[in-house]
């Protein structure tokens, strides 16, 4: 069974921003001539990386709701200029959008279970086609 990460999106203000972000870095990877791959860089390295590796996602929570996974390709360590050890993450440019659930502000990132996984949006049938801010709603209310 795969293992995910999850993490908050900061900076982002939604579902938009962080597909800007993700499509602007692809496009500069392009236009060096490397694979469009989405990098994010954290200080901790995950320990469990062949159980990410099996078919694990990044999960990103934006305003307090997660909303959206990339899958993550591979997890790259490396040491910084000031000699601090760090970790890339190298994921898919796919932003696949999740069912929101509702989640509280932690740091760095934390293991997410694949029984605690949001569902795909499009595995919802017509549940996409609701304007994201009714989605939210019920999804605080337990109702999706």
């Amino acid at each position: 069974m795969a293992l995910h990460l999850i993490k908050l999106c900061v900076g982002a203000d939604s579902l938009e921003d962080l597909r800007e972000w993700v499509s602007e870095r692809a496009m500069s990877a392009i236009a060096a001539g490397l694979e469009p791959h989405t990098t994010h860089t954290t200080r901790m390295v995950p320990k469990r990386m062949e159980e990410l590796l099996d078919g694990g996602s990044l999960y990103w929570v934006i305003k307090g709701q997660v909303q959206a996974r990339q899958k993550l390709l591979g997890v790259e360590t490396f040491t910084d200029v000031d000699g601090i050890h760090r970790c890339r993450l190298i994921l898919d440019p796919s932003v696949v959008e999740t069912a929101g659930q509702p989640r509280r502000a932690f740091q760095g990132w934390r293991y997410l279970p694949q029984d605690d996984v949001p569902r795909d949006l499009d595995s919802l049938g017509g549940v996409a086609e609701l304007p994201a801010d009714l989605r939210r709603e019920l999804s605080e209310l337990g109702l999706l």
